[in-house]
């Protein structure tokens, strides 16, 4: 087995980084969490490239490794999580090669090419690490152990664990599998016809993942539609997979074939830069190349809803994903009610989105976003701490949030509870705030958006 380590996970930092010091940001390198001190801002302009989709980039290491032939991919996003992912297949015999920045090639050995690991199987702080591959594992011939970080371990497993063991899977877990780490021993599994109690891409796209190791077809009904990455990248591949209303179904045992996939921008990192450009007067941002997959931009509409002016430009198709330049100008919000089917869509969005309510005129409710509360960190209960914290009239519900929209925040000293999107969400309402806003443990964000720091020092620059 050959693997090329890329020197993002050598050194911390992606290819070609250079440490420097960062104008408006006061970083404390000795600390190696980074506590961070931003100033307010005033007209940001210019072109913002995010990098790639997080989700997408996990589906591209698993589906090219289980495909035949060489799969190329373009705009990988070398985060953390998906870090976490490129070590554990290249355990299982994978030749993964770093080609450029962002680029990769992946040798695929089949369906059944993977072999069992050497060692327990590291997934970092990335859920979706974990969680896919509880499902591809439980298909496979051999033994494997998944563990993960502090924060990781603490987070809910049973709802994939459930619907794999009705499928035949055998996994073992602390709480009675509802904890990390698991242990998995491969079993011939079953098809499955489940019907899923929450709108969850986790867990619809493991007992996907695990319907290709049966003979038969499984099926996935969900209450609201989740986010679709794994059916379209399946089909890609040349998976045998039928959506309906309400649900997908596949067929077991297919040949993967390899291919070439061109990975577009993460919504959800440009959801930051969006609400950067809505709240901070005299902005206008034009963020290139981004996905706007339908099932994932919930946070485009939850925006233009609150009065934001969010154009799509250059709306095109790229390996099976639709993208489209977002071009954001300052705007004056006004509060709205959030729930329903629109929630699964914009899941990760909401402690920005958050943000963008407390600088709006009135009060937003969100509701049906009790999935908020076992992501990396209770996000609800974190984003009314920190916001509050910044002089927002905000209140927890058991599902969501009520915030009293106030127009600007007050500066201060929050905490990111070691979660990445609730620390670049703090950032965005420092920007918007009366004096500097200093935030704690700012390495976090590695996981899902390595740079972010410098790009925003980059933008402040520009002002």
């Amino acid at each position: 087995m050959r693997f090329c380590e890329p020197e993002s996970l050598r050194w911390g930092f992606p290819v070609g980084f250079k440490p420097k010091y960062e104008r408006g940001i006061r970083i404390d390198m000795s600390d190696k969490t980074q506590m961070r001190t931003i100033k307010p801002a005033t007209g940001l302009r210019g072109e913002v490239r995010v990098p790639g989709d997080k989700s997408i980039s996990h589906r591209s290491i698993m589906l090219g490794s289980l495909a035949e032939g060489t799969t190329r991919v373009s705009g990988f996003l070398m985060g953390e999580d998906n870090l976490a992912t490129w070590r554990a297949f290249a355990s299982m015999g994978v030749n993964i090669r770093q080609l450029g920045e962002t680029e990769l090639e992946i040798e695929g050995c089949g369906l059944d090419g993977l072999r069992e690991p050497g060692d327990v199987l590291d997934c970092g702080n990335s859920g979706t690490t974990m969680r896919l591959m509880t499902g591809l594992l439980a298909g496979q011939s051999f033994f494997s152990v998944l563990t993960g970080d502090q924060y990781l371990r603490r987070r809910p497993m049973k709802r994939v664990v459930g619907p794999l063991g009705e499928m035949g899977a055998r996994i073992w877990g602390r709480d009675g599998g509802e904890r990390a780490p698991l242990a998995i021993q491969g079993a011939r599994l079953r098809p499955v016809n489940y019907v899923s109690p929450v709108a969850s891409a986790q867990v619809k796209s493991a007992i996907l993942l695990a319907g290709l190791y049966t003979e038969g077809e499984t099926t996935v009904r969900e209450p609201h539609l989740s986010r679709d990455h794994s059916e379209r990248m399946l089909g890609c591949f040349g998976a045998d997979l039928r959506p309906f209303s309400g649900g997908v179904s596949l067929t077991g045992r297919p040949r993967l074939k390899a291919q070439d996939l061109l990975i577009p921008g993460d919504i959800s990192s440009a959801a930051f830069f969006l609400v950067a450009g809505l709240i901070v007067p005299g902005s206008e941002l034009l963020i290139a190349n981004v996905g706007i997959n339908p099932t994932r931009c919930g946070v485009i509409d939850v925006l233009r809803a609150m009065g934001g002016q969010i154009e799509l430009v250059n709306e095109r198709l790229q390996s099976g994903e639709p993208v489209a330049d977002l071009l954001v100008k300052h705007s004056n919000l006004k509060g709205i009610e959030i729930g329903g089917e629109l929630v699964p869509r914009a899941i990760d969005e909401f402690p920005v989105i958050s943000v963008a309510a407390a600088v709006a005129e009135g009060v937003t409710t969100v509701r049906d976003a009790a999935e908020l509360r076992v992501k990396e960190t209770d996000r609800i209960a974190a984003m009314v701490s920190e916001l509050s914290r910044l002089g927002v009239e905000v209140e927890s519900l058991p599902d969501g949030m009520r915030i009293n929209g106030r127009g600007e925040f007050a500066g201060g000293e929050v905490s990111s509870h070691g979660d990445h999107r609730i620390a670049m969400s703090l950032a965005m309402a420092a920007l918007a705030a009366t004096g500097p806003v200093t935030i704690d443990d700012t390495s976090c964000t590695e996981t899902s958006f390595p740079g972010f720091w410098r790009l925003l020092a980059g933008l402040c620059q520009g002002e």
